[in-house]
């Protein structure tokens, strides 16, 4: 009897500790991520800017030929292979990237 009791006060206890889920407006959800700060790469020439200025920023910027790339649009990514000059008779001879559609955030991928 004494456990029982025990255990009754103990999970009246440990849910008396427990949080309502908050009820959010979808809507309202929507509208704040629609009008998140930050590029979003919609359209090849999006996902272009995002990755020139992501290459610009690299210490080796230079080597790249981004007017060259080469985009293929892969679900929510873009796919971006841009040449190389110092791998110019090397294969692989390009770098790849993937800029993702909604935030415009760029990745480098590893060519095989």
């Amino acid at each position: 009897m004494k456990y029982t009791l025990f255990a009754l006060t103990l999970t009246a206890g440990l849910g008396s500790c427990q949080q309502a889920p908050r009820l959010v407006n979808s809507n309202t959800v929507a509208a704040q991520a629609g009008t998140a700060a930050g590029p979003v790469a919609e359209s090849e020439a999006d996902a272009r800017n995002a990755l020139r200025r992501y290459i610009s920023a690299q210490p080796n910027a230079s080597l790249f030929v981004v007017d060259s790339a080469a985009f293929v649009e892969v679900n929510a990514q873009w796919q971006a292979l841009v040449p190389r000059t110092d791998w110019q008779g090397r294969m692989p001879n390009r770098a790849a990237f993937e800029v993702d559609k909604l935030t415009g955030e760029v990745r480098p991928l590893n060519v095989k």
